[in-house]
């Protein structure tokens, strides 16, 4: 996506990349195949806005943070798939790491409790069960990354150039990097049996020079600067313009993402929440947050379009659901991979429960969509709980949004109205004011704020009767989903 100095969108192009699932719990991508599709997105909006390279003022880059990736700096080949953030093949030794103690240490120092979610485990589990991946890293022949290292690295030039960084959002979701010193913690690293020389440098989250320049031939042709480089949730609160504390967005993708501007405080979450960056700009402290991460929404309506053949495509999911007037006494909890904030149980699995022969479709996509805002509304009350705050309004964004009777439905189940922006992708327009705000493209944070204005707002309809019950019967549903399987 290409912005303009007012924040408006000049041009987009945007490609799907493979889901690669091995096995049950097991969810992969191609690392290659997504620098390549990178490469292809940035030449084509430039294409359909009419640009040129050169009219570019800089480069944000954002990212699905915990997602990992190996790779061998001598060519540029990765050991292994990534390995996605929803992927369970580390449970055991999440639940190892429970089990003898070492979980606390990593809450108090990484802000994060010991789950299948984190990019630790998962390089452990690579350098474990990949053949030759420890030695190499031991050589000093292996290079670790979230998706944005991997990208930056490759853009700024690849084997003998490219340079290995990333920045405090993404480094924060590890399991690996302290909180307070905001530096990979030789403690977490020899919990996970990491060794050091593969991290890559931790920088601001909008830094002039840390992140180099755009060098490669193709697809910009010239030395562009990339500026700015955030984690996508922390990139949309940017983009939400949520720079005040108790300032809060909820971000609505593959997960849904609820994220509580906290300022310089951290804030050690009682309820199961996470406490992470939020982001840094330059030589100004971080700024921390509250985050409830939410692993299965816009995710369960892939599964029915993709899995279950139930729809077409991603608003069929709308139209099915209003072919009913309410979710027949259905619910749906997606527990794919294991349930996230604030329950974090990697032993649940889904469930669709309330079932009838009255049932149709329908009341299945209306619960789908029912369960994207039920798990909403875990996360605010744990949230209202951690912080002592109650939100008046939910800002929201992310492809989700679309969908008006899914927002509508958040808005009833919260008690809250719901307010989307004009421009409802927000995690890309945040990297590219975290990019501005490095150049001097926009002056400072005030100046973002005013290009902020809301699109549509919804107000709750159901009464406080309707949504109590609504809220205990997805609980009810919840407890079903738990203790399905066993973790070692």
């Amino acid at each position: 996506m290409i912005f303009n100095h007012d924040g408006d969108e000049v041009a987009r192009y945007q490609l799907e990349h493979r889901q690669i699932l091995p096995r049950a719990g097991w969810v992969e991508h191609d690392p290659v195949e997504i620098y390549e599709r990178t490469n292809s997105v940035m030449q084509n909006a430039l294409r359909a806005g009419g640009l040129s390279p050169t009219d570019l003022a800089a480069i944000g880059i954002t990212n699905q943070r915990e997602t990992t990736v190996i790779w061998d700096p001598r060519n540029g080949r990765p050991y292994y798939n990534a390995i996605v953030w929803q992927d369970t093949r580390t449970d055991t030794i999440a639940a190892a790491l429970e089990r003898d103690g070492r979980g606390e240490i990593i809450r108090r120092k990484a802000g994060l409790p010991p789950a299948t979610y984190f990019s630790g485990g998962k390089i452990k589990w690579i350098l474990e069960n990949v053949e030759g991946v420890r030695e190499a890293a031991e050589a000093g022949h292996a290079l670790f990354g979230n998706t944005d290292a991997w990208v930056l690295w490759n853009l700024t030039g690849g084997p003998g150039a490219g340079i290995h960084a990333t920045d405090v959002t993404n480094a924060s979701r590890t399991m690996l990097m302290n909180l307070e010193t905001l530096d990979w913690d030789d403690e977490l690293l020899e919990i996970f049996g990491i060794p050091r020389a593969m991290l890559p440098t931790i920088n601001p989250s909008s830094h002039p020079e840390a992140f180099g320049q755009a060098r490669t031939s193709r697809p910009l042709r010239t030395a562009t600067p990339i500026t700015g480089v955030l984690g996508d949730q922390q990139a949309a609160t940017v983009g939400q313009v949520c720079f005040a504390p108790g300032e809060a967005k909820n971000t609505y993708g593959t997960g849904n993402f609820l994220l509580l501007n906290t300022g310089a405080e951290l804030i050690r979450s009682t309820s199961g929440l996470l406490t992470t960056v939020a982001y840094q700009f330059g030589d100004s402290p971080p700024v921390y947050a509250l985050e409830g991460s939410i692993a299965v929404t816009g995710s369960a309506v892939q599964w029915l379009r993709d899995q279950m053949k139930m729809i077409d495509d991603a608003p069929g999911s709308e139209r099915l659901a209003l072919t009913v007037e309410d979710n027949g006494g259905v619910y749906f909890v997606p527990a794919f991979s294991g349930l996230f904030a604030p329950y974090w149980r990697s032993d649940a699995r889904g469930a669709i429960v309330g079932l009838t022969r009255y049932n149709t479709n329908g009341h299945i996509a209306r619960a789908t969509l029912e369960a994207i805002c039920y798990q909403s509304r875990d996360v605010v009350e744990a949230m209202e709980r951690d912080a002592d705050i109650h939100l008046d309004v939910l800002r929201v964004d992310g492809g989700v949004t679309d969908n008006e009777l899914c927002m509508q439905i958040q808005a009833d189940v919260l008690g809250v109205p719901v307010s989307r922006p004009v421009i409802a992708e927000t995690t890309a327009l945040g990297a590219a004011y975290a990019a501005g705000l490095a150049t001097g493209f926009w002056r400072d944070t005030d100046e973002l704020r005013s290009h902020w204005s809301e699109s549509r707002r919804w107000e709750p309809q159901w009464d406080k009767k309707a949504r109590e019950e609504g809220y205990t019967g997805w609980k009810k549903a919840v407890q079903r989903t738990l203790d399905w399987i066993t973790v070692e």
